[in-house]
């Protein structure tokens, strides 16, 4: 078979899997691989780690062995080709079994020794030991970047995600995430020095070792770490120095072999007052996103802390809070812990009226649903148009941007789909409402007039 045949019918069985997998999945699994060469009806494909290769065997390959037999042949067989930095490839031939891959070793990258002044031996990680993977409830919000996360405690610096940065509103998960890669890191790798600190404590230090001319002892420590961890890196923004002195860490850990993993409350395109050669490293790795979790994981959430906290709430009591609280899993917790203040309190069961008093008082939400009939109204009046305007196919510039704060308002107040939203909203198809959504969010970042307005429109919305 000529390279042009098996070339092509790779990228048929491609056009199978994107159909069968979500986008940002294909984009990091399947894009990143290879054809190599098809012979004696073996099919060769090249992965970026032996990682990687045993990613795929045990989450993907009831989907890639059949679509593989469609298009080839049901007697093809599967061999991969497991690229090793700074050593020849390696082929590893595919399991017959599912789950349990190899465990040949992987040479490691040599790395050139750096003078480095004394190392302190003991380092205080100050990770947070009850945020592990063992407290971290899945959903179909998170699952993606769990799973990355996993595969990167597994193996730190080891595969395609590094840096891994995520980013998400307040109260999603990042700061439970990323302490849950360090204890599992910590736990497999004990000599690995492993470091989980603030972007604002990080500031302050270098701040600090300005003020006490010990700005080298504080770049030389930082240059011993393994693996990195920066909590909320856009507190970075507009501080050039900082920056500039974090640019020539994150180098050098990153050309050594180092994990480094950030996190953010929006996206890396979106920071503000960031040098673009910091937001460009951002990019380098792996960048996942944290959603607000859904109805069914906020349900889980609370099942799990009611537990584990040697609680009893009736189930209409936990369904009641998932579906009118859904901000954070800081706001369900605190909810939790406020209905049990109460109940002890005033010696009261804890019951549904209890529960309703509570979360109209803290959260200052009615338990009215939120609908994308309910936002085109709400959208509607405040800008003193008709909702028929935003059904029609009007390109008037006013009635544009409502039907945009319209389509994002519902992507973020509903679990309806993109599809479902472009339906109700115009007949839009999904990428007219994410472009919607991309242009508001980047409004709002940049315009406080702008970001007034939404947030007075999401309490008319609540009224």
């Amino acid at each position: 078979m000529s390279e042009q045949n098996y070339v092509g019918m790779w990228n048929r069985c491609l056009e199978i899997i994107r159909d069968n997998v979500p986008a940002q999945t294909y984009k990091t699994w399947f894009i990143p691989i290879k054809p190599l060469k098809y012979e004696d009806k073996t099919l060769v494909l090249q992965v970026p780690s032996q990682f990687f290769y045993e990613f795929l065997e045990e989450q993907f390959i009831n989907l890639l062995k059949p679509t593989i037999h469609k298009v080839f042949g049901e007697a093809t067989q599967l061999m991969y080709n497991v690229m090793v930095v700074n050593n020849p490839p390696t082929s590893v031939p595919l399991p017959t079994h599912t789950g349990s891959a190899p465990t040949s070793p992987v040479p490691q990258k040599q790395v050139k020794e750096v003078p480095r002044q004394p190392q302190i031996v003991e380092l205080d990680s100050h990770l947070k030991g009850d945020y592990n993977f063992e407290t971290f409830i899945e959903g179909e919000s998170n699952k993606l970047s769990r799973s990355v996360a996993e595969a990167v405690a597994l193996n730190p610096a080891k595969t395609i995600f590094n840096p891994l940065f995520f980013y998400g509103a307040s109260g999603v998960g990042k700061t439970h995430l990323v302490n849950a890669i360090g204890t599992r890191i910590k736990e497999l790798y004990p000599d690995k020095r492993v470091l989980y600190v603030s972007a604002h404590l990080f500031q302050v230090q270098y701040t600090d070792s300005v003020r006490n001319n010990t700005v080298n002892d504080f770049i030389n420590f930082y240059q011993t770490i393994d693996v990195l961890i920066i909590d909320d890196i856009q507190e970075f923004a507009g501080v050039t120095k900082t920056q500039n002195t974090f640019f020539h860490i994150f180098n050098h850990l990153h050309q050594n072999g180092k994990q480094l993993i950030l996190t953010s409350d929006r996206s890396p395109a979106l920071l503000q007052g960031m040098e673009e050669r910091l937001i460009t490293r951002f990019k380098w790795g792996m960048v996942a996103e944290l959603e607000k979790p859904t109805v069914e994981l906020r349900r889980n959430i609370l099942r799990n802390k009611i537990c584990r906290d040697g609680l009893q709430f009736p189930s209409e009591v936990i369904d009641y809070i998932a579906e009118n609280v859904g901000d954070s899993v800081r706001d369900l917790e605190g909810i939790v812990i406020s209905i049990m203040a109460h109940s002890t309190v005033y010696n009261r069961e804890v019951d549904l009226d209890l529960a309703q008093r509570i979360v109209k008082k803290v959260s200052h939400n009615e338990n009215k649903p939120i609908t994308v009939e309910s936002i085109i109204r709400t959208v509607c009046a405040h800008y003193g148009l008709e909702p028929s305007a935003i059904q029609s196919k009007s390109r008037k510039r006013d009635v544009v941007q409502a039907r945009q704060i319209s389509m994002f308002l519902a992507k973020s107040h509903t679990e309806l789909s993109a599809n479902k939203i472009g339906s109700l909203i115009g007949g839009k198809d999904h990428a007219t409402v994410l472009y919607a959504c991309k242009t508001v969010k980047e409004q709002k970042e940049v315009d406080k007039v702008f970001s007034a307005e939404l947030d007075e429109i999401v309490r008319e919305l609540r009224q």
